[in-house]
């Protein structure tokens, strides 16, 4: 069975980046989301097991996601992916439950060995 991937970032080609980074055997269903408020509605009306997710965007960022879904208790796997590279985001990402931080612009070896050392391939 598919798992269910949400790649929630503003930029149209930076979700693009992140789907080719990932091994074609990934099995995966995809969906996308342009800001935080569009990914949370996502993750409030159905099952996601995994979101890469990036910080800064308009409407809502990524803190503010990771703060709701861990608020919310929303089930799922949050992979951040950012070019705001300090190292006081990077620990505030980990410390609201993100598995992973992920510099930009994406390594696909880098999300590989996240997705191998978790367990999602």
């Amino acid at each position: 069975m598919a798992l269910p991937v949400l790649i929630c970032d503003d930029s149209i080609l930076a979700r693009k980046q992140v789907r080719k980074s990932l091994p074609e055997s990934f099995d995966a269903e995809f969906q996308t989301a342009g800001n935080g408020l569009e990914a949370l509605a996502v993750l409030r009306s159905q099952e996601i097991g995994l979101v890469f997710l990036d910080l800064t965007m308009p409407e809502l960022d990524g803190v503010g996601v990771l703060e709701a879904i861990k608020a919310e208790g929303i089930d799922c796997f949050v992979i951040v992916i950012s070019a705001d590279i300090q190292p006081e985001m990077q620990k505030r990402v980990m410390e609201l439950g993100a598995l992973a931080f992920v510099q930009k612009p994406v390594n696909e070896d880098k999300i590989i060995g996240v997705l191998k050392q978790y367990g999602f391939i």
